[in-house]
């Protein structure tokens, strides 16, 4: 079988094998081996499998059979700056690690698939101010492919908006995971962002990150929880 993949994480599993996690079209979340070592086949794995690479390989899919075999691993986008700027370096390190933990499991999903590689095709391409609010977008965007998107049509002008049932309130929850009205209105700028208009929300390094704490309490609240992402704090001071 031919697979599509984003990749997401390697782990090393031997003197002799890597094991490579990552998203594809055919099967969605896959387990892959990989040469390890110092030669030159898996010096190029290693560089063809560095977070957010998008590859295709070949592979024999057998029932029962949790990590597949690798054959005939090859590029199918040559990046121009994802691996080498260092900020949408560390971006790709943070979206792939958020992703390895989301994307646990579950049926095929091709349009999914088709929104990652798009967007990592985007990030590759993006400029400065696109690529400062690259990673918020994603998210907010990610949310509707999960399922978790906020109901947009709840809002009202002076509402809440309430984490736990992803909508705006006239009225105070039962309950702490809300939003006051100020941040309440920043939410909704916020369900109005996309890849074509991101350049244009001005916001300060603490802005920035004030929202993508709120936006991964939501994904915490609805999704899994993601106090515990390593290259979170990097990526807050680069941006």
């Amino acid at each position: 079988m031919n697979l599509h993949l984003v990749a997401l994480k390697t782990t090393k599993y031997s003197d002799t094998q890597t094991i490579l996690t990552a998203y594809s079209r055919e099967l969605g979340r896959v387990s892959l081996t990989l040469p390890a070592g110092k030669g030159k086949g898996s010096a190029r794995a290693r560089a063809l499998t560095m977070p957010l690479g998008l590859i295709e390989c070949v592979s024999e899919v057998r029932p029962g059979r949790e990590i597949l075999p690798m054959r005939q691993l090859s590029q199918t986008v040559a990046f121009v700056s994802l691996h080498t700027d260092p900020v949408k370096q560390m971006m790709a390190m943070f979206l792939s690690e958020l992703l390895s933990v989301v994307l646990q499991g579950g049926d095929t999903d091709s349009g999914l698939y088709d929104f990652l590689e798009m967007a990592i095709r985007l990030l590759d391409g993006a400029d400065a101010p696109r690529t400062a609010n690259f990673h918020i977008c994603f998210l907010m965007n990610l949310a509707r492919h999960l399922g978790i998107e906020p109901d947009a049509s709840t809002y009202a002008p002076g509402a809440l908006f309430d984490l736990a049932d992803g909508c705006w309130r006239r009225t105070m929850p039962l309950h702490r995971n809300y939003l006051a009205p100020d941040a309440a209105e920043v939410a909704r700028r916020l369900s109005r962002m996309t890849f074509a208009n991101m350049h244009r929300f001005r916001f300060s390094r603490n802005d920035r990150n004030t929202i993508l704490d709120t936006v991964l309490e939501y994904y915490s609240l609805h999704y899994v929880s993601m106090r515990n992402l390593r290259s979170l704090d990097i990526l807050r001071m680069m941006l």
